[in-house]
């Protein structure tokens, strides 16, 4: 099943895609306070995707929790670039869900960056609360996927230790739709994820790459928080970022990036000047 996003009435809303209709499943609220009962609704109407403002398919209260330095092919660009070593334990920073916005729409350029950078990533939505959950029994939290572009302002991002404001930048988060994991599969049988940036492949990955497992980072995590329906957990990028190339390329307003996971979807972002 896919899920998007709404506004109606000035609240976010969570629909069934059916073609160019989607199906009100309710508030996001309501929604994630128990989704496997909501994806079985019936639904309270349809409209029309043209008709309505699209919105990330979580609810406004969700962390989006972000994997650093996560595929083998990643890691070796970023000693190179950054002097950081392949991490032993999942390197984990923030992102507002402020900062995340739906295919089409537009993402600025900062005005003292040289341009944004791509990051591909699987991303992961949680579907129950989940506090100490093992490897094993991980996945029962997953409730689905998105594909999701990590844009980077590589300057800020790298002038400190921290990420957070590099990672933060306005409307720097483009999430695709909602794909249910029944119809996904398990992340560990491989799904290829690429970037295209004016159409030319820049990254071409596949989560078998990954350092640390969707299980891995979830079990990790929850060993110190509880995880909520809704959060988001950014899976981490592989090798071909636009800093980590020489020369580097970047980002400028009048480009058009794409990301792609493999079986749950793609997002689209034009680049725009900050006006």
């Amino acid at each position: 099943m896919k899920l998007t996003g709404f506004v109606k009435d000035g609240t976010r809303h969570i629909g069934r895609v059916d073609g160019d209709s989607i199906v009100d499943l309710g508030t996001a609220d309501a929604f994630y306070a128990d989704p496997a009962a909501a994806t079985t609704a019936t639904g309270a109407g349809t409209v029309k995707a043209a008709d309505v403002e699209l919105a990330p398919a979580v609810p406004t209260t969700a962390r989006v929790f972000c994997v650093g330095i996560n595929y083998y092919s990643h890691g070796e660009e970023s000693k190179d670039l950054a002097g950081l070593d392949v991490p032993k334990k999942p390197m984990i920073f923030g992102r507002w869900q402020q900062s995340l916005i739906v295919d089409g729409e537009s993402t600025p350029v900062p005005p003292n960056e040289p341009g944004l950078d791509w990051e591909v990533e699987l991303a992961v939505v949680i579907g129950a609360t989940t506090w100490a959950a093992t490897p094993q029994t991980a996945m029962d939290s997953v409730f689905g996927y998105a594909a999701f572009n990590d844009i980077s302002a590589r300057t800020k991002q790298l002038e400190t230790p921290q990420f957070t404001v590099g990672k933060n930048a306005d409307r720097s988060g483009p999430i695709s739709d909602v794909v249910t994991k029944d119809e996904v599969g398990n992340p560990a049988d491989g799904l290829q994820v690429r970037t295209l940036v004016n159409g030319e492949v820049m990254q071409d990955g596949n989560t078998r790459d990954l350092i640390h497992d969707v299980p891995a980072i979830i079990s990790y995590l929850t060993d110190t928080l509880t995880l909520l329906p809704g959060d988001v957990i950014a899976t981490g990028t592989p090798g071909g970022v636009g800093a980590g190339r020489k020369p580097q390329v970047f980002l400028h307003p009048g480009d058009e990036v794409v990301v792609e996971v493999e079986k749950v979807g793609s997002v689209r972002t034009p680049i725009v000047a900050r006006d």
